[in-house]
Formats: C-alpha cells, sequence, structure tokens
C-alpha cells in the first residue's frame, strides 16, 4: 500500500520526531511511503481567519501536490480536517470542487488509518507508563475520529490509562484563536491540566501536534513533571 505523507506545518518545523515516527510505524505495517516536496501549509489558518479567497491559492498546490497519491496520511486530525473543507471552498467551481473532494476522500488521520484502512489495533508498541490522552476539538468533532485513538492505546503493553475528566473540553490553542484572545486561552489551557494533574499521569497523549504544543507550554511554564507525547511516537515503542 502506497501512502503520502501530509507532515504539516508544526511538525514539520517544531515536531520533526513525530513525521518520523509516523513514518516508522507505517512501514512497519507494509506501507510504502512517499513525501510530495510541493505540499506546504494547509490553509487553515487564513481560511478560519477568514481569507477564504487567499486560501484557494493554497488548497490548489496542495490538490496538485497530492493528486496522484493513494492515501494521505497525517499526524493531525486538525489538518486531516481542513482538507474535507476544500469541497466547501470550492462549491461554486466544479472541477476544482471535483478534485478536492478526491482529496478529501483519500486523506486520514494517523490513528484513524490504522484502524480503519489497515485494520490493525495493536502495533506491538510497549511503553509502561502511566498517561490520559487528550481528544483534540477538530479530530474528534469535525473529522469524527474519536475511538480509533484508544483502540491503539488500549492494546499498547504496559500503557496504564486514565480517562481525562471533561475530555471533550477545548485546551484553549484553536490555532489564531489562542493568539487572539490570550487571556481566555490561558484560563482553559490551565483547567486542561489541572484535568491532567488530577489523573495522576506521567505523560498526556494526544494526535494533534497544536494541542500538545499549547499544553506542553503551559506545562513548562507551570514547571508541571508532566511529559506530553504525540500518539505516533507512543505507537514507535517497541519492546526491542
Amino acid at each position: 500500500m502506497k501512502v503520502s505523507l501530509f507532515i504539516t506545518c508544526l511538525a514539520d518545523v517544531f515536531y520533526p520526531g513525530v513525521g518520523k515516527d509516523t513514518v516508522e510505524v507505517l512501514e512497519r505495517l507494509g506501507c510504502e511511503i512517499d513525501f510530495p516536496a510541493a505540499q506546504i501549509c494547509c490553509g487553515q489558518p487564513a481560511y478560519n481567519s477568514g481569507y477564504h479567497r487567499e486560501t484557494k491559492d493554497v488548497a490548489k498546490n496542495m490538490i496538485r501536490a497530492f493528486e496522484q497519491s493513494e492515501y494521505v496520511v497525517t499526524p493531525s486530525g486538525s489538518c486531516a480536517s481542513m482538507f474535507l473543507e476544500y469541497p466547501h471552498l470550492f462549491k461554486d467551481d466544479q472541477e476544482w470542487k471535483q478534485r478536492a473532494e478526491q482529496l478529501a476522500e483519500k486523506t486520514y488521520e494517523f490513528s484513524q488509518f490504522l484502524v480503519d484502512v489497515l485494520k490493525v489495533e495493536d502495533v506491538g508498541a510497549k511503553c509502561p507508563v502511566k498517561a490520559t490522552y487528550h481528544t483534540s476539538c477538530h479530530m474528534t468533532r469535525l473529522l469524527g475520529v474519536k475511538d480509533a485513538p484508544m483502540k491503539l492505546l488500549n492494546n499498547v503493553e504496559g500503557l496504564e490509562f486514565t480517562s481525562l475528566p471533561n475530555k471533550e473540553n477545548c485546551c484553549g490553542f484553536g490555532g489564531t484563536f489562542s493568539v487572539k484572545m490570550v487571556p481566555i486561552s490561558e484560563q482553559m489551557v490551565n483547567e486542561k491540566i489541572s484535568h491532567i494533574e488530577s489523573t495522576e499521569a506521567e505523560v498526556l497523549v494526544g494526535a494533534d501536534c497544536g494541542c500538545l504544543m499549547n499544553i506542553g507550554g503551559r506545562i513548562d511554564r507551570q514547571g508541571k513533571p508532566i511529559k506530553v507525547m504525540h500518539i505516533a511516537q507512543v505507537l514507535n515503542q517497541t519492546a526491542k
């Protein structure tokens, strides 16, 4: 099975190790990975800020970049959900709308691809820590991926899992929201961290680098002894 990696801006610039772990897990499961060099930002920051005309140029580039791909997999539910917005973006342009629909249909968030396409729930990972999981808003509410991460984490050897209280609440990142509404965002992430602390988890696991950057940054500022890991990093911990 041939898979094109959509790395996303945050993984590319701040969390390249997440991309590496994503590729290594997929390769162990028999996938052949390529990396279309023409990919850039998915356009979500501009789109969410109302710059739809400008976003169309970005979207066209991404559609062309992945047009020949069999599957597109990304370690971000938020960025994957943006590809699902492309058909709406081109609702008045039938040619590009059709091309956008083709991209949306073959795009998957990492855990979603493992469980729903590869039909794998146990990747042979071993990670003996006490953990909890943050459910990111875009991944659950827009992309509709809720069960796949838990199916995978429940099969990680040694992982002691505790459900996060009020897990449906936003962490306060929201992309440009955290920049425009700093005081509100700060209170939201503080509340999220208090819920994480209540689980006594050593590690917070998530599937979106944006959320992990926001929560992890605040944890560091507060000097909390909690590690933040992307689910790909957890699943790439093997019993070698």
